[in-house]
């Protein structure tokens, strides 16, 4: 029961994921305007560009639900702090690219600090 509330924040930052990156996938130019960075050109090796991140997405939270079903707890701690250097990684890169702040903090930043927080919960650090 106690892992209840960080399993539950893994699922919904796993499917959140899935989903995103569906939209890279299916509909590039569409979902790239709201990453928080300036919209790139709409030409055919961009938007071949986006869907990699589109099927990155796709399988980072499908690795996560996946482990979520296969093994332990912990495993899927461990799992959720590593992949939370994406989010980190994408916030950082928005805001030494000139960004928008309001999403590097607000999508990036908060989506990193679940990830934290829910893996260190999972790993029973916290």
């Amino acid at each position: 029961m106690h892992s209840a509330i960080p399993l539950s924040l893994a699922v919904l930052v796993a499917v959140g994921i899935t989903v995103i990156g569906s939209f890279y996938l299916v509909s590039p130019e569409r979902v790239s305007g709201s990453f928080g960075l300036k919209p790139p050109a709409s030409d055919i090796d961009t938007r071949a560009w986006l869907r990699l991140k589109g099927s990155r997405d796709v399988a980072s939270g499908l690795a996560v639900l996946t482990l979520m079903l296969t093994t332990d707890s912990r495993t899927v701690g461990i799992v959720l702090l590593v992949f939370a250097i994406i989010p980190l990684g994408d916030m950082s890169n928005i805001l030494v690219s000139g960004g928008r702040k309001a999403t590097a903090f607000s999508i990036h930043g908060t989506t990193c600090a679940a990830m934290i927080v829910a893996g260190l919960l999972l790993i029973h650090v916290v």
